[in-house]
């Protein structure tokens, strides 16, 4: 199963500051003769409200990327900004704060706590910073995700798709100006990670929100407004709206 964007509604999007920007960004491992560089250079914008899928061979430092981009890493060179502010720049409590404030994460492993309920597995992010939740965030979240009768179950209660969709809710409630997931299909089966990743789109139409998704399956880029492959550090190819065909044509190229 696969889905397809509006290439006039991506443009639209990418009119305003990107929600996401990578500026000639570098990252390097080690010094001397032991450097290892990870990321060449690499520039892209994330527009307002897309899905952008990143993918490449291992070791094609699409990781490195995301980790970058997000704060998670900090970049050897260049720029990551996130909604026109360029976080390479932060220390590290201002840039915990950028985490918490103004990014989600999605990741494979769901990091739910057991003891508490799926609702306040969801809040948690918000109860950490102090923060109130927007009742209307909060009910458009779990409406999309389909939650509604599970808030009171506790993850040992929840199946594995069901604890996905509670941590792509924790991921959301906060309104974050992007959100990143890594392989977020990769513990799932092909029914359960296929609606996920309709979650996941529906993310996007419904609530605006900006993903980028590093995934090595091209099914899963396929639910994405574009695709990003990166070989040796850097971007090598784009592609839009594309299908699990297309990428899987390119990526077969990458390898050749």
């Amino acid at each position: 199963m696969t889905a397809h964007s509006s290439a006039a509604h991506r443009r639209g999007s990418q009119d305003a500051t990107p929600a996401a920007a990578a500026r000639d960004l570098s990252k390097t491992y080690g010094t001397g003769d032991t450097a290892v560089p990870a990321l060449r250079g690499v520039t892209a914008d994330f527009g307002r409200g897309t899905f952008t899928a990143v993918m490449g061979p291992s070791g094609s430092g699409k990781s490195t990327f995301m980790h970058c981009l997000a704060g998670l890493d900090r970049p050897t060179g260049g720029q990551a900004h996130i909604g026109g502010q360029d976080i390479s720049a932060l220390d590290d409590r201002q840039l915990t704060r950028v985490r918490r404030d103004r990014i989600g994460f999605v990741f494979q492993s769901f990091n739910l706590l057991p003891t508490l309920t799926a609702e306040q597995n969801i809040l948690l992010p918000l109860d950490l910073a102090g923060r109130a939740a927007d009742p209307a965030r909060l009910a458009s979240v779990v409406d999309s995700l389909r939650l509604g009768d599970r808030l009171q179950h506790r993850p040992s209660e929840l199946s594995g798709g069901q604890q996905q969709r509670v941590a792509i809710a924790r991921a959301l409630v906060t309104g974050p100006e992007v959100v990143f997931a890594d392989e977020p299909t990769g513990a799932l089966d092909s029914q359960s990670a296929a609606a996920l990743l309709g979650f996941l789109r529906r993310s996007c139409r419904e609530l605006g929100q900006t993903i980028v998704m590093v995934t090595h399956d091209p099914i899963a880029a396929s639910y994405a407004d574009r695709a990003l492959l990166l070989s040796d550090g850097r971007i090598v190819d784009e592609l839009d709206d594309p299908t699990a065909d297309a990428v899987l044509g390119a990526m077969r190229g990458l390898a050749a």
